[in-house]
């Protein structure tokens, strides 16, 4: 690989992991209701893990209310037991055609815990992002080995890769932060 193809492979891979975290961040609870909180969420639709939101409407008709108006009303059933059994702590109430899910304020302790949540993640995304570059410097180092390219460029490859890194670590820190204060915030 050339030096153009390592760092494109690289940041794409860097640009797909702070997309993941940010996926992951849509789905802890702040104090407000959000379609997202309900988006990892897998209804067994007729034997098939499905996500929810391919299969009904999610809206947040009030700050504390998320509605979930399934396509197919016979699911409602499903889509609350999906609900319950996920470790959201949420209690869905039906009325046989949409599913209400009532959100309550967060405990500071259930605050401090989401915090935590917040940080694991963000850890999980800077060390995919460091086995990337690792990845990126071995790719770098054997074309070296095999002559596709010179000891300065390699070591050019290298600097950039690290500038990579860092502007990629700096992305999931910073919105690691923007989420620990919104769900700090009351």
């Amino acid at each position: 690989m050339d030096q153009a193809e390592i760092l494109l492979d690289a940041e794409e891979r860097m640009d797909k992991a702070v997309h993941v975290f940010q996926g992951q961040l849509q789905g802890i609870r702040t104090g407000r209701a959000t379609p997202g909180l309900v988006d990892s969420i897998r209804v067994d639709y007729y034997g098939s893990p499905t996500p929810l939101k391919q299969m009904a409407n999610v809206s947040v008709p009030e700050p504390q209310q998320i509605l979930i108006r399934p396509f197919d009303a016979g699911m409602v059933g499903e889509i609350a037991k999906a609900i319950t059994a996920s470790d959201m702590g949420l209690a869905p109430n039906t009325d046989g055609r949409v599913v209400r899910l009532n959100i309550p304020p967060l405990s500071t302790e259930r605050r401090r815990q989401m915090v935590s949540r917040v940080k694991e993640l963000a850890e999980e995304a800077r060390i995919s992002i460091r086995n990337i570059r690792r990845d990126a410097n071995k790719h770098a180092d054997q074309s070296e080995k095999d002559k596709v390219m010179g000891e300065d460029e390699r070591d050019d490859t290298k600097d950039q890769v690290q500038d990579l890194t860092k502007k990629f670590e700096g992305k999931v820190n910073s919105m690691a932060d923007a989420k620990e204060k919104d769900v700090m915030d009351e």
